[in-house]
């Protein structure tokens, strides 16, 4: 039997350069962090300032003196009731902000990023040959002396090259090939296919744990196939690869998919991938797959925020209830969180969630 905290501190708890910094938490005025599937984690901390005074003047500008906060400092941040918080943040400053206005106290804003800012500020040019998009991912965390976890099935590819990219805009691109997703964890690079990602497992009811939600499920972007075409030089051989609904069949348990409800409402509808020019058939039909999940697992989309929870990650699947009976139940996979703190409304989590089917009439 388990049982729910009635009461507990919201306020988050900062630690900087592993010290916790209780002034931090006493100062501040809002904090959001965020992320999605993407990768690269943010955090925004509001604190107040002291102002300086011309008459004392070996009183320091708190926070802007470099003391508790100064550039490269590691900042951790945990939410939840004491014993059982979670970690959300861990990244390094990269930015501090003053912020002053008439009637009102002086502000430092401090902005934070996760261990991935290290990719995004490193661009190459690079040719990468005889891989696949995992062993991209597995050279790229060697080049910056991080451990890799890529789980992602993919083509391998004769060439590939960076083109004065970042090495986290070209990792980005890789993934998008195969719908893979980047996120970096206990200092170990991530990149993965969402069946081999894990997360939390959570439950939201309307009314209790959800403030607001809304649950859309939309045709705009479904297709019932997904063709890619290009041509096999070294074969002399045309390519053309289709991937149809019964991609996303392995990745439900029941409910009608977009495809299904397209083809039903209103008739096949394929789309053509023609940005990319694949080499061989087996490049072409990997990203067909992939565009073609990509499409459907969109098809219903929620968009919540609940009381505060600090278990929500990029990647936890969630049940909702009482949402509507199209949309209730399980399936939902979280793309993307924000948790928020301030000193009116607390801790609130914001998320967007997707899931490829809606409930059948009557089940």
């Amino acid at each position: 039997m388990t049982t729910e905290l009635l009461l507990y501190s919201a306020e988050p708890v900062v630690e900087v350069e592993s010290t916790v910094r209780g002034e931090l938490t006493r100062d501040l005025l809002r904090l959001d962090i965020e992320e999605d599937t993407d990768g690269l984690k943010t955090a925004v901390l509001r604190v107040a300032g002291t102002p300086a005074h011309p008459d004392m003047p070996q009183v320091p500008e708190l926070y802007l003196d470099g003391s508790i906060l100064d550039f490269g400092m590691e900042v951790v941040i945990s939410l939840g009731p004491s014993g059982s918080a979670r970690t959300v943040f861990k990244g390094y400053i990269s930015g501090i902000e003053a912020v002053y206005a008439e009637a009102t106290e002086p502000e430092v804003v401090i902005f934070a990023e996760d261990k991935l800012m290290d990719l995004r500020t490193t661009r190459r040019f690079r040719t990468y040959e005889r891989s696949s998009d995992a062993d991209i991912a597995e050279a790229i965390a060697d080049e910056h002396g991080i451990s890799a976890d890529a789980s992602a099935e993919g083509p391998t590819y004769d060439v590939v090259q960076q083109w004065n990219q970042s090495d986290l805009a070209f990792l980005r691109d890789r993934a998008d090939c195969i719908q893979a997703e980047v996120w970096i964890h206990d200092d170990t690079l991530h990149f993965a296919t969402r069946p081999n990602r894990s997360g939390t497992e959570i439950t939201l009811v309307q009314g209790n744990q959800l403030l607001a939600i809304q649950v859309r499920a939309d045709l705009a972007h479904q297709r019932t196939g997904v063709r890619v075409a290009g041509y096999d030089a070294s074969e002399r051989d045309p390519i053309d690869e289709e991937a149809g609904s019964d991609t996303v069949d392995a990745e439900i348990t029941g409910g009608r998919t977009g495809p299904a409800t397209l083809q039903r409402a209103f008739g096949a509808r394929v789309s053509y991938r023609v940005r990319d020019v694949p080499l061989t058939d087996t490049e072409a039909g990997d990203w067909a797959r992939a565009e073609m999940l990509r499409r459907s697992r969109g098809f219903v989309t929620a968009v919540g925020t609940t009381n505060g929870t600090p278990d929500m990650v990029v990647g936890s699947t969630v049940v909702l209830d009482r949402v509507g009976a199209p949309f209730n139940g399980a399936g939902y996979y979280v793309t993307s969180v924000r948790h928020s703190y301030d000193r009116s409304e607390g801790l609130r989590t914001h998320f967007v969630a997707e899931r490829p089917t809606i409930n059948e009439a009557g089940s």
